[in-house]
């Protein structure tokens, strides 16, 4: 039986906007709702993958949600993901980023789906939906084509990015890019946090659509419409 993990990676000392993922909305950190959204995705293991300087402020807020916490490279991202595949023996990671407290939990499961029904046909090493608002996607990577690429990945990019030098190299791995489901699709809207300008916008979706659960990305798309707020 093959295991699955959702491995969201986080860490506090980002340059434009120190400690985002600690960032209250509606009452909650960032990296909270991120979590509680991936919990939608059925797994085995859910991880919060980190660095030594950030686990101290990270750690509780991942027990809170139901998540381990697994201490990796700061720098090398591609590292961290491997040490943690081997930690957890897995065979397949959903990957996410914990600056996106909009994380389309939903998806994440739909793409699980369809990874796993194309590994019937064809053995698929990186998938993830093509056309979702900017900071609500996740990625499906087989396990083995992330240790692969630890392996061989040299440059900084791909070991910061963990998921390029697979995508960029089809010669070598299967990658399958599906639309996104047609109520999800929205690709010009963007909803990371990235800035102080990111985050106010997120207050104010926060503000107008949050209710307690997670606000799905089709509720996000039609909560966005309806209020007339900016999308990008």
């Amino acid at each position: 039986m093959s295991r699955v993990a959702v491995f969201l990676q986080v860490r506090l000392d980002s340059t434009r906007l120190p400690q985002k993922a600690l960032l209250p909305l509606s009452g909650k950190p960032v990296v909270e709702l991120a979590m509680e959204a991936l919990k939608k995705v059925p797994a085995d293991v859910y991880a919060l993958v980190t660095d030594r300087h950030s686990y101290k402020a990270l750690s509780g807020h991942a027990k809170a949600a139901g998540f381990e916490t697994f201490i990796g490279p700061k720098e090398d991202v591609l590292r961290r993901y491997a040490d943690a595949i081997n930690h957890f023996q897995v065979d397949t990671v959903i990957r996410a980023t914990g600056d996106n407290p909009l994380v389309s939990g939903e998806c994440g499961a739909q793409l699980l789906e369809l990874y796993n029904e194309h590994q019937w046909e064809r053995q698929v090493d990186y998938s993830g939906f093509e056309g979702l608002p900017v900071g609500t996607g996740v990625e499906c990577v087989r396990a083995e084509a992330l240790l692969r690429a630890d392996r061989e990945a040299e440059s900084c990019y791909d070991r910061e990015h963990v998921c390029p030098y697979l995508y960029n190299h089809p010669d070598i791995f299967r990658v399958y890019r599906p639309p996104a489901p047609k109520e999800c699709f929205f690709p010009g809207m963007r909803v990371t946090l990235d800035t102080d300008r990111d985050y106010r916008r997120l207050q104010t979706i926060f503000n107008t659509l949050y209710s307690g659960t997670p606000i799905t990305t089709k509720e996000l798309i039609r909560g966005i419409s309806q209020h007339h707020m900016i999308a990008g």
